[in-house]
């Protein structure tokens, strides 16, 4: 499968954003799909997944209530909506497919990546 991630930019602190992973080749309901961030000088974390059909879905404590994952199978797109942006938000997005039946939060469980999708939050 490809992944193509999207919106990204920069917005004021409070504001909001809204990113999308674009998907192609394989079922993409085959795949847990999930969104991860770095930022600079830091190592790669999880933000959020979901299920291969979107009946379960985790958020990372630090973005939690703010942060909502959706996908639609049908257009093969996966969502990150994120409102109330922090500077602490600022880092390269990344979305990312995985073949394992369980919805997974740590990044070795993925088997496809993103090219990432630069989001800043300023202050």
């Amino acid at each position: 499968v490809q992944l193509q991630a999207s919106g990204g930019g920069l917005v004021q602190a409070g504001g909001s954003l809204r990113l999308s992973c674009a998907a192609s080749g394989r079922t993409f309901s085959s795949y847990v799909m999930g969104w991860f961030r770095q930022a600079p000088g830091k190592e790669r974390e999880f933000v959020a997944a979901i299920s291969r059909i979107g009946g379960t879905a985790y958020t990372a404590d630090s973005v939690k209530g703010r942060f909502t994952i959706s996908r639609d199978n049908a257009v093969n797109t996966m969502i990150l909506q994120m409102n109330s942006l922090k500077p602490e938000d600022t880092a390269i997005y990344y979305c990312a497919a995985s073949s394992d039946s369980a919805v997974a939060r740590t990044a070795r469980r993925y088997d496809y990546w993103g090219q990432g999708t630069l989001v800043t939050v300023s202050s």
